[in-house]
């Protein structure tokens, strides 16, 4: 389970304000191996975390590379899994490595959606001369990929927008923080940014929450309704903000816990800057 926060203008009339600032969670199970952020091998075009759990290696939740493509997936709650269902992290993985376009790739997953469980997958082509284009797709909702207008959205375990409390919660603090940015260093932004993922107080009752995950959240729900997850094994492991200027200049900063150990992490930023 995951959250993401979101706010892109591709056009924006200040030269102090950001295209893209986004504000992710990945929530997983302590003892899943993963990588940390890292350009992947020698390519020193993607980036982003690996899933490394047998079966699923290669496969990610977040992730952009410097030709401008930028991929995030969240899994859709659902009360049962089918444990033979493809890996959903290859969906990110994919279209990080594709040459489709951020629509014609989701209008391919969309026609694939019925082999994977429950998920939300954004995708996005950053290009400083075209303007940049987000678009997003759920195998959960709509049958078709939808291309999203500039604004602001929040993404959690059920379909973008859905006001789950917790998101529309999350959401306002996002949106106090965007609204300072123009005024604040980089550096006081992404700290700000990463209070907002790590708020545990949870926003119950949240009737949305518990019919859509039925016995499978219930005993959780206390711990899972918040922006931060905390649970016994199982929460939120990664904090990443990702900050593109109007120049097209990148700023990659992840938070990762450090050896299954909600009390101990490292925070690590990459800077680039956008070929498209």
């Amino acid at each position: 389970m995951c959250i993401i926060f979101f706010k892109f203008d591709p056009r924006p009339v200040s030269k102090n304000a950001y295209r893209l600032i986004l504000a992710a969670n990945r929530d997983e199970f302590y003892h899943r191996p993963s990588k940390v952020a890292d350009f992947w091998g020698d390519n020193n075009e993607i980036l982003s975390g690996l899933d490394m759990e047998e079966g699923k290696e290669g496969g990610t939740w977040l992730g952009i590379s410097t030709r401008g493509k930028l991929a995030a997936l969240t899994n859709y709650l659902q009360p049962r899994q089918d444990p033979d269902a493809r890996g959903r992290g290859e969906l990110v993985a994919q279209f990080l490595t594709t040459d489709m376009d951020s629509f014609s790739y989701l209008k391919k997953v969309s026609t694939e959606g019925h082999l994977y469980n429950g998920f939300n997958l954004l995708a996005a082509d950053l290009s400083t001369e075209k303007g940049d284009v987000i678009c997003y797709y759920g195998n959960q909702g709509e049958p078709e990929p939808v291309v999203l207008a500039p604004g602001t959205y929040g993404l959690s375990n059920a379909l973008l927008e859905t006001p789950w409390r917790k998101l529309c919660f999350g959401k306002q603090l996002f949106l106090e923080a965007v609204e300072r940015s123009q005024a604040l260093p980089k550096d006081v932004l992404i700290t700000q940014l990463l209070d907002v993922l790590n708020n545990e107080e949870a926003q119950l009752p949240d009737p949305a929450i518990e019919d859509q995950g039925k016995e499978y959240v219930q005993p959780i729900l206390s711990k899972y309704s918040a922006v931060c997850v905390r649970c016994p094994g199982y929460g939120t492991r990664t904090n990443t903000v990702i900050l593109v200027d109007v120049d097209g200049h990148v700023t990659f900063t992840e938070r990762s816990m450090l050896d299954k150990d909600p009390s101990r992490w490292e925070t690590s930023t990459h800077e680039f800057r956008l070929q498209s």
